[in-house]
């Protein structure tokens, strides 16, 4: 059996070009709400930072709900990630986009709260799906 998946295994085959696409999307996505997060939760504190947890929220799960799979969930997380990662390292100059304080601390590790929330989320229910009761 060494050329064939087992059944649970992992994988139960090549990735598919689509799902591929989606889960780059997801990443952008995620890239650009973790942009647009740092900027809005600094300027209209405390508003701007529930706005921010929102939208990180609704992308992750988001993508949960789209594709079925965790991955749906760590694409955007990782993307989210990198790019408030970016934002907050302070240029040579002093310059950075994050200020000292508790918003942007609340941002950083609500967001990675929120990811591991959608990530550890059960399984969606599958359309189609009967449930185990007999039908009278």
């Amino acid at each position: 059996m060494s050329g064939q998946h087992q059944p649970g295994g992992g994988l139960s085959g090549p990735p598919r070009p689509g799902r591929i696409t989606a889960y780059l999307t997801l990443l952008v996505l995620g890239a650009l709400v973790g942009i647009a997060g740092s900027l809005v939760q600094g300027g209209w504190f405390p508003g701007g930072l529930a706005l921010a947890l929102l939208a990180t929220a609704g992308l992750f799960f988001g993508g949960l709900y789209v594709t079925g799979t965790q991955l749906g969930v760590g694409a955007p997380a990782a993307g989210w990630l990198i790019a408030a990662v970016l934002l907050s390292i302070g240029r040579p100059e002093g310059d950075g986009i994050f200020a000292a304080g508790f918003g942007p601390l609340v941002y950083l590790l609500g967001g990675m709260v929120v990811a591991v929330m959608c990530a550890t989320m059960t399984r969606l229910p599958q359309p189609g799906t009967k449930s185990g009761r007999l039908e009278k």
